[in-house]
């Protein structure tokens, strides 16, 4: 089982429930591959996830689309 780092454990405390059904499969590719973050971008009709090859492993950047 993939265990995920401290720093993506920390961001979903307190999310909807929804949302880390969301996020929760990105953050776990990341933390399978080890070499990416991740980005979760606000949109006009929900949210959208995916690993950032800009971003460092273990981080999560929140942006507006």
């Amino acid at each position: 089982m993939i265990q995920l780092p401290a720093s993506y454990e920390e961001y979903l405390v307190g999310k909807d429930p929804s949302f880390v059904d969301m996020v929760r499969p990105v953050l776990l590719q990341s933390a399978a591959d080890r070499l990416h973050g991740v980005r979760v971008l606000f949109v006009p009709r929900g949210h959208q996830a995916h690993l950032d090859d800009t971003i460092p492993y273990g981080t999560i950047v929140e942006d507006i689309d």
